[in-house]
């Protein structure tokens, strides 16, 4: 069957002054550019790999203290550095659901939800939001402190989200395609609208405030998160890290060749004797997780939860945005996702003085990134292969008969 994705009508690639043959040669000209860095980088020895690795990372936790000597609104950049953790987190962990199981979901932001509300509720601060609102008088002796055992709470928020998604997941898995994405659309509407009307739990629409910030407080240790930046940025920066380290490993087990079949096909995946339904329910808990650890670390930062804040359309965290930064970075890599979350963070802010147009010139841009690069500027090879593999043998109809005129 022609593959029309790639391929330009060839009576349009041979017009040098249209503008669809101009994007068509400039596409060509990007697909490889980042093709000999990786592989050199691959070719290096696991030690010069795991001594790069650590020295970015060095140099990725130094930004925050370096922000005061390169700009004047270093608090400004700072909280946007931990907006830039959240949204990495969140984009690595729908890449295992949409990038490596083949599973479009557009309810994750839900997941991100549980967690927020989860820590919240168990910490105590929904219980201190309902009495302020009911106008309690004991309501001073209910503000929540932060106690050591909370971060146990982090894991509580995570086993919570899991339980979820499996609930969710196990009898909506079996569908594909469009309907699995209009059921999880369903999934995260669901979960928004019981935020905002079980008001007895989540205080409703007026939002959950209150949430104590981490502390540690382990011997002489003592310190406090409070309203600081930099730990919770160095806070997301570790569970990144770690979180990439075991993605690696995942995705060159059976378990992520197993992924990449059912993503491919699912139906010779399923003949060849893969658990589909299995697997994909793994990825759907496995994603789930990491929203719910983003949701926790959120919620202790902002210390303020609410159901408008996990809405479908949300500028910073809503599933489409979410899922922008994995289509935009390279769905199924690592590095993509970051650059993508990266991107989708970063330009809105810079054109921020533009007022609202920001918004117009950052879609302009996306459009224009996915007509040059549609896997994604860092695609992993074998995505890009999948979506490419037609591209230089295949002729559609409209090929044919402009060749016969």
């Amino acid at each position: 069957m022609p593959d029309r994705r790639t391929k330009a009508p060839r009576a349009l690639q041979h017009r040098p002054g249209t503008m669809v043959s101009q994007l068509w040669r400039a596409r060509r000209s990007t697909q490889t550019w980042y093709a000999p860095l990786s592989r050199r980088y691959a070719e290096t020895s696991a030690f010069v790999r795991y001594a790069a690795s650590l020295a970015l990372l060095i140099v990725v936790a130094a930004v925050p203290l370096m922000l005061p000597s390169l700009t004047p609104d270093s608090l400004y950049w700072s909280s946007v550095l931990v907006k830039l953790g959240l949204a990495v987190l969140l984009a690595l962990g729908l890449n295992v659901v949409v990038g490596m199981a083949g599973l479009l979901d557009l309810g994750y932001v839900a997941f991100f939800a549980v967690g927020a509300y989860s820590f919240a509720i168990l910490s105590g601060a929904a219980k201190f939001s309902l009495a302020q609102l009911n106008r309690d008088p004991n309501v001073l002796a209910l503000i929540p402190h932060w106690q050591m055992y909370y971060w146990l709470y982090f894991l509580v928020g995570l086993a919570i989200a899991v339980l979820a998604g499996l609930v969710f997941g196990a009898p909506t898995l079996r569908l594909r395609g469009d309907y699995l994405a209009i059921v999880t659309l369903g999934f995260g509407e669901m979960v928004r609208i019981t935020a905002n009307n079980a008001d007895n739990i989540t205080v409703g629409p007026w939002g959950i405030t209150q949430i104590p910030h981490p502390a540690i407080d382990v011997g002489p240790l003592h310190y406090d998160f409070g309203l600081h930046n930099e730990p919770y940025f160095w806070l997301l920066l570790a569970i990144i890290a770690l979180w990439i380290v075991f993605l690696r490993r995942l995705n060159r087990s059976w378990i992520g060749r197993a992924w990449m079949a059912i993503r491919e096909d699912e139906v010779a995946a399923a003949a060849m004797g893969v658990r589909t339904v299995r697997l994909k329910l793994m990825a759907f808990a496995i994603g789930a997780a990491v929203a719910s650890f983003s949701g926790v670390i959120y919620a202790t930062q902002v210390s303020y939860v609410s159901p408008d804040e996990f809405t479908l359309f949300n500028t910073s965290f809503g599933s489409i945005t979410i899922l922008a930064m994995i289509v935009l970075g390279g769905m199924g890599s690592i590095a993509g996702p970051i650059l993508g979350a990266a991107l989708v963070i970063y330009l809105p802010e810079v054109f921020r003085q533009v007022g609202d147009a920001r918004l117009l010139i950052f879609g302009l841009a996306l459009v224009v990134v996915m007509i040059l690069r549609p896997e994604g500027i860092l695609a992993s090879r074998k995505r890009a292969a999948e979506l490419t593999s037609h591209e230089d043998h295949a002729e559609s109809l409209f090929d044919v008969r402009e060749a016969t005129q």
